[in-house]
């Protein structure tokens, strides 16, 4: 077997990420606290994504495990996953004011299809007479 620097330094990382994901060791709080930003986790996705360019693809497949591990850790221990787990969606808080039940159509326009006049196409029929409210409901005719 060939034992050279790079083949060493491999065998100790991949020593090391199995012994963070075996032991679940926590994140110091200032890692954390930079892991834990957009630019963090960009920065722990792409140094674990190019040990697949740089290095064994077992140590690259362990490498993306422990960087997975440590951004859910770094959410954990910062706070960040239960803000974003348990504080309410704009959609959640507005959920009380929708209506509880759902009429396919309101009074307004039960009684407006009860009592609209039907308007018929009437200019072929010539009649001496002019067609009036059936039930005007004791409304008062307006003044115009």
């Amino acid at each position: 077997m060939n034992f050279n620097s790079k083949n060493i330094l491999q065998a100790i990382l991949t020593i090391l990420f199995v012994l963070y994901l075996i032991t679940d060791k926590k994140l110091p709080v200032p890692v954390a606290n930079l892991i834990d930003t957009p630019l963090g986790k960009v920065v722990v996705v792409l140094l674990s994504l190019s040990l697949f360019a740089y290095a064994n693809p077992l140590l690259a497949i362990l490498g993306v495990c422990v960087a997975y591990f440590m951004i859910n850790s770094a959410t954990m221990q910062t706070g960040t996953y239960g803000l974003e787990e348990y504080t309410p969606t704009e959609s959640k808080k507005w959920s009380s004011f929708e209506p509880r039940q759902h009429h396919a159509y309101t009074l307004e326009e039960e009684i407006v299809k009860e009592r609209a006049s039907q308007r018929f196409n009437t200019s072929f029929v010539k009649t001496p007479w002019r067609p009036i409210l059936d039930d005007t409901h004791n409304a008062s005719p307006a003044n115009i």
